[in-house]
């Protein structure tokens, strides 16, 4: 109980209305579609009057296309409009600054993106506390309560590890939960993960589906036993299942998916009937559309995002570039959500050092957050020790972000040799994807 109110507070410091959000949200989950359906559009005629009014890029947009604020009510509607995507953003960034960002209080945030297209945004601070009441009433559907006590294993920046800063500890205490860092995951490591799981106990994991598995897989190959938590919340890749099956079976526990975009907003989340993940509709617009843009109601699709919220810099039918496959089902759990089947698109892979490490894609993807002046990135491991960096660069590009690049990951392996190639496009695959980590190496532990 003290956890609880411990970590509640913690919120409440950033957001008074945080608590009465969580507390709303968990009420919210069993309406029915309809009822979703008609909170969402009301949300949506003041996000698009508010764009249309503020926002210089969507004002455009909608006088390219004859449209006025009125002609957007529905989410049928949104169709009227055309798909954005990063690239627009960054080519349109002052447009896209609302004319009275001072009044609006709000943070800064980056994602290097699976995309290999780095994107800076802003979100607004009521977004971003919404944002974590509905993470956190996802959690609930594998019986999570607010402040039981959790283990991350993923890379949430470039100093994550086992000795975290003064503000990262205080972040751990209020919240009840440690994190691991899944840069790095050797043998050494791994057995001291193993060793502060035990020591911890939490009731829950949550990390990279591909972090999940390896360590799983260390742990079976090693013969080492862990307290096995209540569930385990996967996120941010794609979860095969050969993958869930490893990891309920090693930890002894259900494993939930998760999918997520802070930028777009959008959320969805698996409860024990398995059966998909129920796409949340308080703070943002998921649609699945063809390659028309056109949206379909069940069968895959791309994802778009509408946030419902985030007045520091709206999106609007924003283009994740993940595909999702829709289905027409009701989960039997009685919640009224859509469900989303499947997320497609957002594996990022293992890749091994000379020392015997496996480091997470992800920790490539956070170098690109610090770095400006990219426009798109590509790192592919070409053998153990050789890795290469394919840059398209912007005319803000220093040579000397080189350096910096090289030394950071040196740091993580001086087994590995960096070339960088500095090129004017990266190719797509034949199915005309992006993949912004590419492994040549045959790793039986990522399969």
């Amino acid at each position: 109980m003290l956890n609880k109110y411990v970590f509640t507070l913690a919120h409440e410091i950033g957001d008074m209305n945080f608590y009465p959000t969580y507390r709303r949200l968990l009420k919210n989950q069993w309406k029915s579609y309809e009822e979703h359906k008609a909170e969402q559009e009301q949300q949506l005629v003041n996000i698009i009057n508010f764009a249309y009014r503020n926002v210089p890029f969507y004002r455009r947009l909608f006088s390219m296309h004859g449209l006025k604020p009125e002609d957007v009510r529905t989410l049928e509607d949104l169709e009227k409009l055309p798909i954005i995507t990063k690239e627009m953003i960054n080519e349109n960034w002052e447009a896209f600054k609302p004319v009275q960002l001072n009044r609006i209080k709000y943070t800064t945030a980056a994602t290097g993106g699976t995309s290999g297209t780095p994107l800076n945004y802003r979100l607004s601070n009521f977004d971003r506390f919404l944002s974590g009441a509905i993470l956190y009433r996802g959690w609930g559907y594998g019986g999570y309560k607010l402040g039981d006590r959790m283990v991350f294993l993923a890379g949430s920046s470039l100093d994550v590890g086992l000795k975290p800063g003064l503000v990262t500890r205080a972040h751990e205490v209020a919240r009840n939960l440690k994190k691991l860092s899944s840069f790095d995951m050797g043998d050494k490591e791994m057995r001291e993960y193993a060793r502060v799981i035990n020591s911890f106990k939490p009731k829950f994991l949550r990390g990279y589906a591909s972090s999940l598995s390896t360590f799983a897989t260390w742990l079976e190959l090693n013969d080492v036993k862990v307290n096995p938590p209540e569930g385990i919340f996967t996120t941010s890749e794609k979860l095969y299942p050969a993958m869930r099956k490893k990891i309920a079976e090693v930890f002894d526990c259900q494993v939930f998916d998760t999918y997520g975009l802070s930028d777009g907003g959008v959320t969805a989340f698996e409860c024990p009937e398995h059966s998909g993940l129920h796409i949340d509709t308080e703070r943002s617009i998921m649609e699945v559309v063809d390659g028309t843009g056109a949206q379909i109601t069940k069968g895959e699709g791309r994802i778009v995002a509408t946030s419902l919220y985030n007045y520091a810099m709206p999106f609007i039918r924003y283009d994740t570039t993940d595909d999702g496959y829709l289905t027409d089902e009701m989960c039997g759990c009685g919640r009224g959500y859509k469900l989303l089947k499947e997320v497609k698109g957002r594996s990022t892979d293992i890749l091994l050092t000379p020392e015997g490490k496996h480091v997470h894609g992800w920790f490539f993807l956070y170098i690109f957050w610090e770095q400006k002046g990219i426009k798109e990135y590509q790192v592919v491991q070409e053998s153990l020790d050789r890795i290469v960096i394919k840059l398209v660069p912007d005319k803000s590009f220093k040579e000397r972000q080189l350096e910096e690049i090289r030394e950071i990951v040196r740091q993580r392996s001086e087994g590995w040799t960096v070339e960088f190639q500095i090129v004017d496009h990266i190719e797509r695959t034949t199915s005309g994807k992006f993949k912004f980590i590419v492994s040549h190496i045959d790793d039986k532990l990522t399969a």
